[in-house]
């Protein structure tokens, strides 16, 4: 949404805000319709990091991530069964709800206001509330819907499902939604599991916490001024989309996932409460690819793999001057070690994106018939005593010039680079919320981002001539989970 060809906007930010949606500046991007997730659209849904799914399974949230939303490693088998592991003691239905209050701090005013309702600083603001549908598809029930042998079917069946109020933009919109079924087999004497999935944004059912949708930052201020541009699959097509896909886990080493997404079209999105104007329209089917290996490393769990998305798309929803070729190719590698009371996740992760704009240029949108792009994180996450905890990430978006796309810059470059760095603290954890809602949690952050570069160029991109560095941002939030 509000993707300007033609000027920088502050709608990217460094790294994917789970769960929240990104968009980035593309030359008139656009999207189109498919209903490939019609059948999870009719169904209740789930999420991950959700007390839902600690209920059902009557565990702590340490028993699946360290720093929530963070994997560990029984998560990641967790998510792999598609949410529907329980221990068949709850009875309460698969429902959680999330609230994220914040103070946002920019070390430099923005005229004229952070956004429509807010000062120029110093602002509180209700970042988002929302509601899940989270855990087995049919809930506690299925047995009492199906009887027992048609329960040990439907309880294969998991969903994820996230409907968001964003407090900025004052409007109710769907989020992340994901349905899936698993089961577990063996080939050539090793044990499987394996599965299929539809859902709504690219990398949402990935286990690692080194691709875009789950990918650190995991929240942060809307209303602070962001780097412009990012790469198609950070973001860019989250909640635009329908995708379906299979994945298979062999001998708890080698990861396999194969899908593909279409563009909604733009009635259904609006009746979800997104904005399709600008979008980039998919046209046909976009390949999506996810290969990773996985082993024990001493006590740590070392994964490496690749990821990418390869698009056709029609510029701004515009097919009158035939598609553009957007490719991302992702790599990663996550190290994961756990000793005593310390939990430590190191990841890193490179996007490059080759971008061939046969009719963004024919449209005069760019100023090339091609470019390319580079998105790099390197994150060190640390938590002691499954209570306090620190973050750090280094991020870089760089890429080719381009007059018109980056026509806001004062170099025609998408050059960004700085850090993000975090303290968390979460004093329930380890042992929950209150009995009358068991498993409930809340993490304290306090955020600081710090920019070297901004959108091109050490000074601002309105051409103001102020350091980079007015954009830096301290974000405050309670995330509340019950």
């Amino acid at each position: 949404m509000k993707n300007n060809p033609r000027a920088l906007n502050a709608s990217f930010r460094p790294g994917l805000r789970a769960p929240s949606a990104v968009h980035t500046a593309w030359p008139k991007a656009g999207a189109c319709g498919g209903l490939l997730l019609a059948a999870a659209l009719l169904a209740p849904s789930t999420c991950l990091a959700l007390p839902s799914f600690a209920r059902q399974l009557n565990m702590q949230c340490t028993d699946c991530h360290t720093e929530f939303p963070v994997l560990n490693e029984y998560g990641r088998q967790f998510k792999l069964s598609g949410y529907t592991n329980s221990a068949d003691q709850s009875e309460f239905p698969p429902i959680a709800v999330m609230l994220q209050p914040s103070f946002t701090h920019t070390q430099a005013p923005q005229a004229g206001g952070a956004s429509p309702g807010f000062g120029d600083n110093n602002n509180f603001a209700v970042t988002q509330i929302s509601v899940f549908y989270a855990g087995r598809l049919f809930g506690p029930y299925a047995e009492a819907l199906f009887g027992k042998e048609g329960a040990e079917i439907a309880n294969k069946f998991g969903i994820f499902s996230q409907t968001t109020y964003d407090g900025v933009a004052k409007a109710w919109s769907w989020d992340n939604t994901e349905l899936r079924f698993a089961n577990t087999g063996t080939v050539r004497d090793q044990d499987v599991i394996y599965g299929v999935y539809a859902n709504n944004n690219p990398t949402l059912q990935d286990l690692w916490n080194t691709t875009p949708a789950w990918g650190y930052p995991f929240s942060g201020s809307k209303l602070s001024q962001t780097p412009a541009v990012g790469t198609l699959i950070e973001g860019g097509l989250a909640q635009q989309v329908a995708g379906v896909g299979v994945y298979a886990m062999v001998a708890n080493t080698f990861y396999f996932d194969i899908g593909g997404y279409h563009t909604l079209g733009a009635q259904m999105q609006r009746s979800l409460g997104i904005d399709p104007t600008g979008e980039t329209q998919i046209t046909g089917l976009a390949p999506y690819w996810r290969f990773a290996f996985t082993k024990l490393v001493g006590d740590a769990r070392w994964e490496i793999g690749t990821f990418g998305l390869a698009s056709d798309t029609y510029p701004g929803r515009d097919p009158s001057a035939g598609t553009d070729r957007i490719a991302d190719y992702g790599f990663d590698t996550q190290y994961q070690v756990s000793q005593g009371p310390h939990d430590v996740t190191a990841m890193l992760s490179w996007i490059y994106e080759r971008q061939s704009w046969d009719a963004s240029y024919a449209l005069g949108n760019t100023a090339n018939s091609s470019d390319t792009l580079e998105s790099v994180k390197a994150t060190v996450n640390y938590l002691y005593d499954k209570t306090y905890g620190a973050t750090a990430q280094y991020f870089l978006i760089d890429g080719s010039n381009d007059a018109l796309i980056f026509s806001g810059s004062q170099a025609g470059s998408p050059t960004s680079d700085g850090f993000v760095l975090q303290v968390n603290y979460l004093p329930f954890n380890k042992h929950g919320g209150p009995a009358f809602w068991p498993r409930s949690n809340i993490k304290f952050s306090l955020q600081y981002t710090v920019y070297n570069r901004f959108n091109g160029a050490r000074t601002n991109y309105d051409g103001a001539g102020s350091n980079a560095r007015g954009n830096n941002t301290l974000y405050a939030e309670a995330w509340i989970a019950f």
